[in-house]
């Protein structure tokens, strides 16, 4: 069987079985699609063939177009060579067919695989099997006639949900919606599916042109009303990137004017958005994300991820109580230990209130929520730690609290017993300066919320046995996360970037700028919260602790604020006590408090360095620069000093870590879009205003003399703020 190939099988019964046959996900390419169109023409033509089974070999239909080809340069088509695919076979061929198609759907059916699947005249499924468009994940939109078949499938209004969201169903949700005619079972779909292609052919079932229905639409008014609100919605949701507006755009056309000229607008604007950033963008990052299991040293070996069955977590507060959920939500039987009682009840509760929103919102039952609460276990000594795989600390601050702790579990877990600790802000190497178990001392960050945040940064050091490492990858797939491997250093990276977010807004505000203009700017930018919303969310104290190592460890570009200690003083605390930068209702819901300036007011007092009322009056790209070009700089350490394995791997911890918008690539890319040259030249004039802060790093200045990673022309540094 060679690989890319459709194969054609005439049965007896005159079905013809045409598979798609490019393993592993049967993965779709213009030789494909050749291939198949070929394979379709000629079972037409074939007097011993009535009708056509279309299935996917070994269980997959077809996971859609290879993403490699996606984002990059594409040559200016003709009207005639855009409309090949889509116009020529999958409408004109494969749905305009003489004699039935049924698509027998097992496994992933995504993106053009789908479409493919959405012309043929039936399909049956798996319950299990799983459909979705896809695309708008990559920053483009279906190509070959999805945008108009789903909407007369299964309704305007969940069919923008599908596209807008990219989001899967299962073969069960897709027949409640009229996407799929009937479930089989897996060893029966290609039996029924040929069943149904014969009673087609017989008349005894309707045959269905799923482009020209139109049962589903609704008055003409009412669906232009559904695309204006989407439109909207979009907008508020993601204002800063154009395709999901496109998409609405294509959608609408195919009802409102005719199905075919939405197919033509459908491909014309697939050729535009192939070779927009954001899809450049988008398609690097799904890439980044593959590569980030590719660890030297690692990859490539025999060794195989040992089965973690139970997990310790020190400590109950806001972070270990997140972290046992995140666990017990994957069927990890969990031990929490506290100090004492008063601190492991509130763990508990902590914990009971997490499960409790999952059933608010309709993920859990309130049986499943019993039943998961069951596999935790609160204890205040060691004595049941005999036989517990992975250890992760996540109680205190301290270095030697953090050195006793691992001292004593040393005595009590068994000798194949992996110990972390999350989101550690001092040398790994000294917390286990009192352990003769520096082979399996690792960190393991999971951010806070733990069960959300899809990042787990692991960190390692020289003395790191690889197969902890590779236990611990499996561990954080099995969470649902994506793992970045990165070298030991203080405040580990993620937080070492994501701290100079923090700061930045800090220093602008305490020397003269508004905090919640800088809060607009960057949630406009794309960011998920401004960095006063953050610390919120972190939580004063925390941000404290950290702030105070940070400087510890960097003090000459680190800027000591005023403004969380004033706060802290004035018993704020940020989320957790309804108190921060935001005042908080009942719900979580953020309001700006006006109490706030006060505060600001007195840490302008205490701040040594120059009030500019002028940073009141900063464009919005100018806090974008001011507040994320330290974290490029920092970013830039990390891989001078080998602490990144690679440059994509900051990317990924930028977008699932850090709230990076994901359309812009992550921190590393965007800058290489504006230009190492630029970037330096802001920050060192930046540091003549300000200090040490914004000094470039010798990595950069080194990138900047050479021209290195200048994509776009490089804008002329402005001489003033």
């Amino acid at each position: 069987m060679k690989r890319g190939s459709v194969l054609l099988e005439a049965g007896a019964d005159g079905v013809a079985i045409i598979t798609i046959a490019n393993p592993p996900f049967n993965l779709l390419s213009v030789d494909v699609m050749l291939s198949l169109k070929e394979r379709i023409e000629e079972a037409v033509l074939r007097d011993d063939v009535k009708a056509i089974v279309l299935i996917g070999s070994h269980g997959k239909f077809s996971a859609g177009f290879d993403v490699m080809a996606f984002g990059g340069s594409v040559e200016r088509k003709t009207r005639k060579e855009l409309g090949f695919l889509s116009i020529d076979f999958v409408t004109d061929t494969l749905e305009a067919s003489k004699k039935p198609i049924v698509a027998a759907i097992d496994g992933p059916a995504f993106g053009g695989g789908l479409e493919i699947a959405l012309a043929c005249h039936a399909r049956i499924s798996t319950a299990s099997a799983q459909l979705g468009l896809t695309e708008l994940e990559y920053g483009i939109i279906p190509g070959l006639g999805g945008t108009q078949r789903l909407p007369r499938l299964v309704g305007i209004c969940k069919a923008l949900e599908m596209l807008l969201m990219s989001k899967r169903v299962s073969g069960d949700e897709a027949k409640s919606l009229n996407l799929i005619d009937f479930i089989a079972p897996a060893d029966k779909l290609l039996a029924i599916a040929r069943q149904w292609a014969l009673d087609i052919l017989e008349c005894q079932r309707r045959w269905v042109i799923s482009l020209y229905k139109t049962d589903k639409l609704g008055p003409l008014a009412e669906s232009r009303r559904i695309f204006n609100f989407a439109r909207i919605q979009v907008q508020e949701r993601t204002p800063n990137v154009t395709y999901p507006l496109i998409c609405i755009d294509v959608v609408e056309e195919g009802i409102v004017s005719d199905p075919r000229n939405g197919l033509w607008k459908e491909v014309e604007v697939l050729q535009e958005l192939r070779q927009s950033s954001a899809c450049r963008s988008l398609v690097h990052i799904f890439f980044s994300q593959r590569r980030t299991t590719k660890i030297p040293g690692v990859s490539g070996t025999d060794l195989v991820p040992r089965n973690m069955k139970k997990i310790a977590v020190i400590g109950g507060g806001l972070l270990g109580s997140d972290i046992a959920t995140a666990l017990i939500l994957c069927n990890y039987n969990v031990i929490m230990k506290e100090v004492n009682e008063i601190s492991l009840l509130n763990g508990v509760c902590r914990v009971k209130e997490n499960l409790r929103r999952y059933v608010d919102g309709g993920k859990l039952t309130h049986q499943k929520l019993e039943q998961a609460f069951t596999l935790l276990k609160c204890v205040l000594n060691y004595d049941s730690f005999n036989d517990v795989d992975l250890v992760i600390e996540a109680a205190s601050q301290s270095l030697s609290l953090k050195q006793q702790t691992f001292a004593e579990l040393e005595k009590y877990c068994p000798q194949h017993c992996i110990f972390s600790s999350n989101n550690c802000p001092v040398d790994l190497g000294l917390i286990g300066e009192r352990s003769r178990v520096h082979n399996r001392i690792v960190g393991v960050n999971l951010f806070s919320p733990a069960p959300f945040v899809p990042l787990l940064e692991l960190v390692c050091t020289d003395r790191t046995c690889l197969q902890v490492i590779v236990d611990l990858m499996a561990f954080g797939r099995k969470l649902g996360k994506t793992p970045v491997v990165v070298g030991n250093s203080t405040g580990f990276a993620l937080n070492r970037m994501f701290f100079l977010y923090l700061q930045s807004a800090m220093l602008l505000v305490e020397s003269g700028a508004d905090a919640y203009q800088i809060d607009q700017c960057m949630v406009k930018f794309g960011m998920q919260f401004g960095p006063f919303r953050m610390i919120d969310r972190i939580g004063l104290q925390v941000t404290a602790k950290t702030a105070a190592q940070f400087y510890e460890n960097f003090p000459q570009r680190s800027h000591k604020s005023w403004l969380i200690q004033v706060m802290q003083e004035k018993d704020y605390g940020g989320e957790s006590n309804h108190k921060g930068f935001y005042a908080y209702d009942n719900k979580y819901k953020a309001h700006p408090d006006p109490k706030i300036l006060r505060y600001i007011k007195i840490a302008r007092n205490k701040y040594s360095g120059t009030i500019n009322s002028k940073l009141k009056e900063l464009f919005d790209e100018d806090i974008v620069e001011m507040v994320l070009f330290p974290v490029v700089n920092e970013a830039c350490r990390l891989i001078a000093d080998g602490i990144a394995l690679k440059s994509s791997d900051l990317d990924v911890a930028s977008v699932m870590g850090m709230g990076f918008p994901r359309y812009r690539g992550g921190v590393i890319f965007w800058a290489d879009t504006i230009g190492s040259t630029y970037i330096c030249l802001r920050l060192e004039h930046w540091s003549t205003k300000f200090g040490e802060y914004f000094k470039p790093c010798a990595y950069l200045v080194q990138r900047a003399s050479k021209g290195y990673s200048l994509v776009s022309q490089i804008k002329q540094a402005k001489s003033q703020l």
